[in-house]
């Protein structure tokens, strides 16, 4: 045979070569083994597919440290027994209120307390309002302003005076020039229609004072 006869084998095997690579390669994985991972494709600059969400506030509180809004006189003195912020004595801190079916407890703060004191209002027997006046020595208003904020959202009124937290029941506000008070707004409504509304900090601090005579 000629050598011409046998020059054009060459590209002809080549080309079975190419087909037979390309055979191995796009066949499955014998049983047992693994595949090859594959790379996959990597997350977006803009942070997309993150879950990220702020969580919602909490539903505005109506009590602190086990005293709520709703209870009844009973509840309450028991709870303050065992209350280490506050110092209860018992009777010599009732008093009542010129309005009738009103009780008021006037508790001083415990030594060393954060606490320098602390107002329950009774209507009928029952706790409608609380204030609790702070230690401006041992706590500041923007960490307390702050801790609410992170909790319950950020406030529906805000004003130099005081920040406001409120739904359908209940109003909390946090007052310069540090004081929490509570308010169960049913029985604010109804009082406040029968012309009476409840006594704000500084007017029983005022009696207070006016008291010591």
């Amino acid at each position: 045979m000629s050598v011409k006869s046998r020059t054009p084998l060459l590209p002809i095997a080549v080309v079975l070569l190419a087909l037979y690579a390309g055979a191995q390669e796009a066949a499955p994985a014998p049983a047992g083994t693994t595949a090859a991972p594959t790379m996959a494709p990597a997350a977006s600059a803009s942070g997309a597919g993150s879950s990220s969400v702020a969580p919602a506030p909490l539903p505005v509180p109506r009590g602190f440290r086990g005293i709520e809004l709703g209870m009844g006189f009973e509840e309450v003195a028991k709870a303050l027994l065992g209350e280490e912020l506050l110092f209860y004595r018992g009777q010599p801190d009732v008093s009542l209120l010129p309005r009738p079916d009103e009780l008021l407890l006037d508790v001083a703060g415990a030594p060393r307390s954060y606490l320098k004191r602390a107002w329950f209002q009774f209507y009928e027997g029952k706790l409608w309002t609380m204030t609790f006046v702070m230690d401006e020595g041992r706590v500041d208003h923007y960490s307390i302003f702050t801790q609410l904020s992170t909790k319950y959202g950020k406030p529906g009124s805000l004003s130099p005076k005081e920040s406001v937290w409120s739904d359908a029941a209940t109003r909390v506000s946090l007052e310069r020039p540090l004081s929490v008070k509570y308010v169960d707004l049913a029985v604010f409504e109804a009082l406040k229609g029968a012309g009476a509304v409840e006594l704000s900090v500084e007017e029983l601090e005022r009696g207070d004072f006016i008291g010591s005579f």
